[in-house]
């Protein structure tokens, strides 16, 4: 006959009532106990993010594991690093309710940390400022780090010149698409012949000139023309194609052909000799 608590164990009897007044207390204290540090993190936008050059940017950083963040006991850091440089740059501090601000304008929403969202307003954004940015949180006893890379990118103003032109047949035509004060030398600048009967891309008597002023870029390219009368009223279209952009730019020109003017017939000169 088996005694104590083997006894009890090979009849079943108590030992699911016991498991419950031992487990209670270890439930209990588990879900009023902080998470772990494995819990606490932050999301970034990606890997990389891209703002333009002069808007008000918004760096995303949100924080993940906390409910309810208790400011009170969290601080905010954010960092900038140039990418030919080591040395981190503080931007921004939050920690015990005060704020350190190292660039003009930068601050995280004290209103949007309450709902877990750190990300670093920057005003009026500059070229220089692009680069490495990182993210650091710290929920006593525990801290998340996230880092993204930040590209600032200009987009180009383009133009065409002329927009239309009547010109004779066999007449060359010059016709130039200006894009400037671009940054981030990776435009692509290609033409089409939107004809009626069969609209395609142009490849001949392109030419493409870049320069560089103050850091920005400026690209020209020219399109050379010698019509024929079946030309006539053609539309031919620049296409810009630049990261800046969300959608190409396209502009367009419209080509008038007319024929070559006749000559004038004289009559010949009759001499009457006398």
């Amino acid at each position: 006959m088996a005694h104590g608590w083997e006894g009890r164990v090979s009849r079943g009897y108590k030992l699911p009532l016991l498991l419950l007044h031992v487990s209670l207390p270890l439930l209990l204290f588990l879900w009023h106990s902080p998470p772990s540090a494995s819990f606490l993190h932050v999301k970034m936008a990606g890997t990389t993010q891209t703002v333009l050059l002069n808007d008000n940017a918004t760096i995303f950083c949100q924080v993940y594991g906390y409910p309810s963040p208790n400011i009170t006991i969290m601080g905010v850091t954010w960092f900038w690093k140039n990418p030919g440089s080591a040395t981190e740059v503080k931007l921004f501090e939050f920690f015990g309710g005060q704020q350190m601000t190292g660039r003009p304008g930068a601050m995280v929403r004290l209103k949007s940390l309450e709902s877990g969202n750190a990300s670093l307003q920057l005003p009026g954004i500059q070229l220089r400022e692009a680069g490495e940015y990182r993210c650091e949180v710290v929920i006593t006893p525990h801290k998340a780090v996230g880092k993204v890379k930040l590209e600032v990118v200009a987009f180009p103003v383009s133009s065409l010149f002329p927009e239309q032109a009547i010109v004779k047949e066999k007449q060359e035509t010059l016709i130039l698409c200006m894009s400037s004060g671009f940054h981030l030398d990776n435009i692509t600048i290609t033409w089409k012949k939107l004809s009626q009967k069969d609209p395609q891309e142009v490849f001949e008597g392109i030419i493409t000139n870049h320069t560089i002023e103050n850091g920005m870029f400026n690209v020209t390219s020219f399109l050379m023309l010698k019509p024929s009368l079946e030309d006539n009223m053609t539309i031919y279209q620049c296409v810009i194609y630049h990261k800046s952009l969300p959608t190409p730019q396209k502009l367009n020109f419209t080509l008038t052909v007319i024929g070559k003017q006749p000559l004038e017939h004289f009559s010949p000169l009759h001499l009457e000799v006398r």
